[in-house]
């Protein structure tokens, strides 16, 4: 597998596989689909040096992307990344989350971060098994802060601390 920086002309599958997730109420607290014009500015947020978009391809098919996201965006936590990773679902269990959050814990002393985050709802167990797997730890429980349906939902929150 290999992932590479995302390009602008992907940001129609990224934004595909996002909304792909939003009915089922797991991986997204979106409730409605987003729309190409409303992540422009999140897309071009990105950059390969320090918060990068990565998309990894099987058979030149976007089959998922992983992104970087600034911790509480203040300069005090320039060295902490939140991941998201979303997979399509033609694609899951294929190793594709996997590869893509080993390369994000390879690359982050490069990218100056040394601490990790993933934020997940409790319901999402394949997801919090995936980080549990790369040694990500539950540093956070935040009961029914989240409201899907009717559901109120709980957000974990996964962390590891990266050597540089």
């Amino acid at each position: 597998m290999q992932h590479r920086d995302a390009l602008i002309s992907d940001l129609p599958a990224i934004i595909e596989i996002y909304n792909s997730t939003v009915p089922g109420r797991m991986v997204t607290a979106d409730t409605e689909p987003v729309s190409l014009e409303s992540r422009l500015q999140w897309f071009h947020e990105h950059g390969p040096h320090k918060h990068p978009l990565w998309v990894v391809e099987k058979e030149e098919t976007i089959a998922g992307w992983l992104s970087f996201q600034p911790f509480y965006g203040r300069p005090a936590y320039s060295a902490t990344a939140e991941l998201s990773i979303y997979i399509d679902e033609r694609y899951r269990r294929h190793g594709f989350g996997r590869y893509l959050i080993q390369q994000a814990m390879e690359e982050a002393p490069r990218l100056g971060l040394r601490t990790l985050l993933g934020f997940i709802f409790a319901h999402n167990q394949p997801s919090v098994q995936l980080f549990q797997a790369y040694g990500f730890q539950q540093w956070g429980h935040l009961p029914k802060v989240a409201e899907l349906d009717g559901v109120e939902r709980d957000l974990l929150i996964y962390g590891l601390r990266i050597c540089p």
